[in-house]
């Protein structure tokens, strides 16, 4: 079972159950990385704007993955020279959490849910909507780039629903793919009334458009904020790494479905957010997860924004 499917079944069955066996915790806790030099804490939450309407990314929680563990989708021997000369010297890809949050006047719109704290050190996704003075009932729009558990791992807890005032949106391929999944049942379950499934290039709510990025999931879906001069695209998982997946998006991610379909993908988004300046929401890249693409010599780095303090 890969990873995606293992993070699935047990974040979303235990979020389903309400409780967590043992053994289940066991699997599911991640090896510890090797110890890295202290750092500033990451803060829960980071305001700015998109045009006029308010943003806020939403910190979850943090994956991390050894070069040469069982996990990593990376499976190439440069790996860990590349992460190095990027300067990570813990031989560890981290990819950050972080769900969107946006507020359009009486619509309050959260772009992915977390992954509901049965994994690892995710699940600070309600103290971060806290933080940022918004109650689960408040959400009045959920949109999912796709439905691996990291990314609605916080739709359900308890056998519940978290946002009960929420429409649940993600692209019709998408949704088909988890009514079909066994493993995904009880969320499929719970979820249903709630769902609205929408044709791939839709307008999911004001000034979002959904955007098709194959390739990851069989209806995988970016979205693009646009509001008064303001443009922003969130890549849900098209790139999780801002160091491999943006230098070498022609690497194999074995997490995709359609590894062709997702380094096409990749190599698009790249040549389209380099030439434009486009603004970009990482969902896995380092909190906040805003930053640009520039070219560098025949390929692109990632460019954050803010820069992070020297």
């Amino acid at each position: 079972m890969t990873f995606h499917a293992r993070l699935a079944a047990a974040g979303l069955m235990l979020a389903a159950l309400g409780a967590c066996s043992p053994e289940t915790e066991k699997k599911a806790e991640a090896p510890a990385p090797s110890p890295a030099p202290a750092v500033a804490p990451v803060p829960d939450t980071y305001a700015f704007r998109i045009g006029q309407l308010e943003a806020v990314a939403l910190r979850d929680g943090a994956l991390t993955f050894p070069v040469g563990g069982q996990d990593i989708p990376w499976k190439n021997a440069e790996v860990s020279s590349l992460l190095r000369a990027s300067g990570v010297t813990d031989d560890t890809v981290h990819l950050s959490i972080q769900p969107l949050l946006v507020k359009d006047g009486d619509r309050i719109v959260l772009i992915d849910t977390g992954a509901g704290g049965q994994m690892g050190t995710e699940g600070k996704l309600q103290a971060s909507l806290r933080t940022a003075g918004v109650a689960p009932a408040q959400v009045t729009d959920i949109l999912i780039s796709h439905t691996h558990g990291d990314h609605v791992g916080g739709l359900v807890a308890n056998g519940a629903l978290v946002f009960p005032n929420a429409t649940i949106r993600m692209s019709i391929p998408e949704w088909t793919a988890l009514q079909s999944d066994a493993e995904m049942a009880e969320l499929v379950r719970v979820i249903t009334p709630k769902v609205q499934a929408f044709a791939p290039g839709a307008v999911v709510a004001p000034n979002i458009t959904a955007v098709s990025l194959d390739g990851h999931t069989p209806g995988h879906s970016g979205y693009e904020i646009a509001q008064g001069g303001g443009r922003l695209l969130y890549v849900g998982d098209a790139l999780h790494s801002s160091i491999l997946s943006v230098q070498r998006p022609d690497w194999r991610n074995n997490w995709d479905a359609d590894s062709a379909a997702a380094i096409a993908t990749r190599q698009g988004l790249l040549e389209r957010g380099a030439s434009q300046g486009l603004l970009i929401y990482g969902n896995h890249f380092p909190f906040p997860g805003l930053g640009r693409f520039q070219r560098r010599d025949d390929g692109f780095v990632w460019a954050p924004d803010p820069a992070p303090a020297s």
